[in-house]
């Protein structure tokens, strides 16, 4: 994580700090110190989880042996959020995060430091410097970057939640415009070299599990041309291989309060050649996301779309190792209340893959729905009902003795507590 430390320095450096009154700094009191934590009852069937190193879509699984529905509780995540301010245009945030399924009791998720500081004539200005995500979702907020309404994310930002974590520098400029307001961001990064390995290998996944800094995450079963010798059987989406920057750029115009509409372009300019002595590989992975929020009364519509392409290894017959593209799409509809929310959101997803050694059968292509209610109780404390059904084929399934056509269903009943 050396490459870690060198990118929040290089913000220390790039920001401009200036003394300010002793009041504006606020390190360890009730307002920058939060915990937060999930607690959920599961049911659940079908095929096992990717994170069971299976072909399954969902985060949760029945157990091998028998398939039938399951219904059990889970402890899922717990998170300590510390957001310092050390002067009125100078903050941090750092998570530390436990959740189910992750290599380390505790790891750390974000870790980053913000500048803003007073332009006149209406403009703003944001920097930030450290481990974070990338602003492409249109469903997490928060620094323990969490969905709000639903339990489980779309298809395309459990993805980015999962592979896509940078650590860069990111500036953002927002001006009036007419009635409303345009934003520009841009940002140069490392640490996101594997990005692409899951989407490749295991195709897409509606889950909640979130990338960690010294975290791996586990592959589904591979052909014998990648195991034991070329391939690992986990990859470690934080991690610099070939010293080259990424960058990334977003457009956000909101012409009126009503209305958001976005572009975001990704580029990690891997090296497809680069592998490390473990076989983590670097992937050249490039994608566009447009998005769009409408709102009218209490209803607020989403919508996002993703096409991008991932490419790993050397040449063979005139192909890479692995050549898959991507693309998926979601609109969700929210009904919000007094003191919670109603949501439905339905999805559509696939991959191509066209490379000389991951072939067809590791295309994919499927669907998914998802209805789900929030409850607030008091300030601290959320209660949310959710189901989830998904359907896919894989031909790649067969190779484990699956039929290439799944489905899966899980219900969430999960308490939610912020103090």
């Amino acid at each position: 994580m050396k490459g870690l430390g060198t990118v929040v320095a290089a913000a220390l450096v790039a920001s401009p700090i200036v003394a300010h009154a002793q009041s504006a700094i606020e390190l360890f009191t009730p307002e920058t110190v939060a915990v937060a934590g999930d607690i959920r009852v599961i049911g659940v069937d079908g095929e096992p989880s990717w994170l069971d190193r299976g072909f399954g879509k969902t985060r949760f699984d029945t157990d091998a042996a028998n398939r039938n529905f399951r219904i059990e509780p889970q402890a899922v995540e717990g998170d300590v959020i510390w957001t310092p301010r050390f002067s009125w245009s100078l903050g941090g945030t750092v998570v530390a995060t436990a959740q189910q399924g992750q290599d380390h009791a505790v790891d750390l998720s974000e870790a980053f430091l913000t500048y803003k500081p007073l332009l006149g004539g209406g403009t703003k200005l944001a920097v930030r410097g450290g481990l974070f995500w990338p602003p492409v979702s249109l469903e997490h907020a928060g620094p323990e970057w969490r969905v709000r309404d639903t339990i489980t994310p779309s298809a395309i930002n459990s993805w980015i939640g999962d592979e896509v974590k940078v650590a860069g520098l990111e500036a953002q400029v927002t001006r009036p415009v007419g009635s409303g307001r345009l934003s520009a961001t841009l940002a140069v990064f490392g640490l996101n070299d594997t990005a692409g390995t899951l989407l490749a290998f295991r195709g897409w996944a509606l889950h909640d599990q979130k990338a960690v800094a010294f975290g791996l995450q586990p592959l589904p079963p591979l052909n014998a041309f990648f195991v034991p010798y070329v391939q690992a059987t986990k990859t470690r989406p934080v991690i610099e291989l070939d010293n080259r920057p990424g960058f990334y750029g977003k457009l956000d115009w909101a012409p009126t309060a009503w209305l958001d509409v976005q572009a975001f372009h990704y580029d990690n300019r891997g090296n497809p050649e680069a592998v490390t002595p473990t076989l983590q590989w670097g992937w050249r992975t490039r994608f566009d996301n447009l998005g769009a929020v409408l709102s009218f009364g209490d209803w607020r519509v989403k919508a996002q779309g993703m096409a991008g392409k991932t490419l790993m290894g050397f040449p063979e017959n005139g192909r890479l190792w692995v050549d898959t593209s991507f693309r998926s799409g979601y609109v969700m509809a929210t009904r919000n209340f007094a003191k919670g929310s109603v949501s439905v959101r339905g999805e559509a997803f696939g991959t191509t893959s066209i490379g000389s050694e991951l072939g067809r059968a590791w295309s994919e292509k499927g669907w998914a729905l998802t209805a789900a209610g929030r409850r607030d109780i008091g300030k601290n404390l959320s209660v949310l009902i959710e189901a989830l059904h998904v359907d896919s084929r894989k031909d790649a399934r067969a190779s484990v003795g699956l039929s290439p056509d799944q489905d899966q269903t899980l219900v969430q009943f999960a308490l939610r507590v912020h103090l």
